[in-house]
């Protein structure tokens, strides 16, 4: 089963395919810009027309993915989202040629030379397949993205080029639509975060439109540059605008992409709406309320894939199934030695995250001691800012019995902690989306979680999990108040785990919702046929 290409129908000619699309999509009466489609290019079409089924090509751009690289949510998303789609989808990766990436493909084939513009410097495309036959271009070029350090800076801090070196990739992504591999070209562009941003905006300053799907990761991250780099990365000046790029007098890459794509997305409903509020919107709310009043802005929640799963996990000391409440006791028992805590049949907390402020580790630092005068335990692992670090490791020199800490991370470890806890500690002042609750939930520990963003569109408040809203009575710690009664009363605390278990977080909802989005873009009726395939 496959889906049509854009603008597919009983005309068999390239010209009636792209003919059928600009009515279906680019004839929309939203008020926005109309430019045209790119020009058919007669070795690629007639190709194409050979075929005896067309699937619609994807390019999927991102930062980093955790088969290489991963900081966050983004790098499980771009690994998984990808392959969920490859089921009705001809799907490709774009990525930069991080050292990771050339460390797991040493010998990285050439299919073409991406030329510099403006300062933005050439590259060479590579072209590479996982083990499970995933397509992933890879932007070759050493200087830019072979470095020390995470994709986007070092010890000292973000890398100084970084605007030049991620226009390279929302160049890239340009480039490939546009036939920079003469093989493949891509019918629509899906882009992640502000790194692959100028994508969209690159084609229509050319006067080209190719359907594109931006998606915020989190839109506190804006991709923000002086405005005398507008130059150095082609950015024509009547683009620095508020109607572009311009943004309380710096260029913004995330803000491009909001103006320029087809459709934006983010990674859950709730953020979906947090994002057009002054609140939570980061100073673009007004332009994300426009989008959304036009129908271009979209929550889809992430997912979480299949290995996460305590029945199959080797990672885990015991694997256990639900009831298995003993096997999940194993789970903890490890936990509680490999940090070096005391036996204890009491309730364990766990923290797995990044250690920043947006995470709420300070509400989780002043819990610390009613779970330990309750006869609770907690242990953390994860990495961020030096006060948060510091702090956790003078409650753990403070209650050595009680509180284990370390400062990194390791994935085997943090497995363990989802099975062995019985509640995770996850605060966030905001989360657009969040995979930590729902990895928790899967191996039978309840989230504790602030009722925003995606938290709230995947915990249920008494039945998967315990939820809170600021305030004095239902706050962080009443929370965590209810999660130590409830470890008390063992009937309901299994009753809850089983909810929790029994949630599914899987890709196919996430992926459906994509190529029903996919199909808007196109102007066909793709979600249906995928939804019968």
């Amino acid at each position: 089963m496959t889906i049509l290409a854009a603008g597919a129908s009983a005309r068999t000619g390239r010209t009636a395919r792209i003919e059928t699309a600009a009515m279906a999509f680019w004839g929309c009466s939203d008020g926005e810009s109309r430019v045209p489609l790119r020009e058919p290019d007669p070795r690629y079409d007639s190709a194409l027309d050979q075929r005896t089924s067309l699937q619609s090509r994807i390019l999927f751009a991102t930062p980093e993915m955790a088969d290489f690289v991963k900081t966050g949510g983004l790098g499980e998303v771009a690994a998984a989202l990808p392959r969920a789609l490859r089921r009705s989808f001809d799907v490709r990766v774009l990525i930069p040629g991080y050292r990771q990436v050339r460390a797991a493909f040493p010998d990285i084939p050439v299919i073409g030379r991406l030329e510099g513009f403006a300062q933005v410097p050439a590259c060479d495309l590579g072209l590479v397949e996982t083990e499970d036959g995933l397509s992933i271009y890879v932007l070759l070029n050493a200087d830019l993205f072979e470095r020390e350090g995470t994709p986007y800076g070092d010890a000292g801090g973000d890398f100084c080029d970084n605007d030049l070196r991620f226009a390279r990739l929302g160049l890239a992504a340009a480039e490939i639509a546009l036939g920079a591999d003469p093989a493949w070209r891509a019918d629509l562009l899906h882009l992640n975060d502000w790194q692959a941003a100028l994508a969209p905006a690159y084609l229509a300053w050319r006067g080209i439109r190719v359907p594109s799907v931006l998606t915020i990761h989190n839109l506190a991250y804006q991709g923000l540059f002086p405005q005398a780099n507008l130059a150095r990365l082609g950015v024509p000046d009547h683009a620095f605008h508020m109607n572009g790029v311009e943004f309380y007098g710096q260029l913004s890459f995330l803000k491009a992409g909001l103006f320029y794509s087809s459709f934006v997305t983010t990674v859950s409903e709730t953020y979906a709406r947090e994002i057009q509020t002054p609140e939570m919107g980061c100073g673009l709310d007004g332009l994300l309320r426009t989008r959304a009043a036009r129908g271009r802005l979209a929550g889809i929640l992430n997912g979480i894939d299949e290995s996460w799963d305590p029945r199959t996990d080797p990672h885990l000391a015991t694997r256990f199934e639900m009831d298995d409440w003993k096997g999940k006791r194993a789970n903890a028992e490890a936990v509680r030695q490999h940090f070096g805590l005391s036996v204890s049949r009491g309730p364990l907390f766990a923290i797995v995250s990044r250690l920043v402020h947006q995470k709420g580790i300070d509400l989780s630092i002043q819990a610390a001691e009613t779970i330990v005068a309750e006869g609770g335990q907690m242990v953390v692992i994860g990495q961020g800012e030096g006060r948060f670090e510091n702090a956790l490791r003078s409650l753990a020199r403070k209650h050595p019995d009680s509180v284990g800490v370390h400062v990194g991370f390791a994935e085997d470890q943090a497995r363990r902690m989802f099975a062995g806890s019985d509640f995770l500690l996850m605060p966030s002042r905001f989360e657009p989306c969040g995979l930590a609750q729902m990895y928790a939930q899967r191996f039978g520990s309840l989230p504790i979680v602030r009722r925003t963003g995606g938290l709230a569109d995947t915990v249920e408040d008494g039945v998967t999990g315990f939820t809170f809203a600021d305030g004095a009575d239902t706050g962080f710690l009443g929370a965590v108040r209810r999660a130590l009664d409830t470890f008390g009363q063992k009937k309901r605390l299994n009753t809850m785990r089983r909810q929790a278990m029994s949630r599914d977080f899987g890709w196919a909802g996430a992926a459906e919702h994509y190529a029903a989005l996919y199909a808007r873009a196109f102007g066909n009726n793709a979600a249906q046929r995928w939804r019968a395939a």
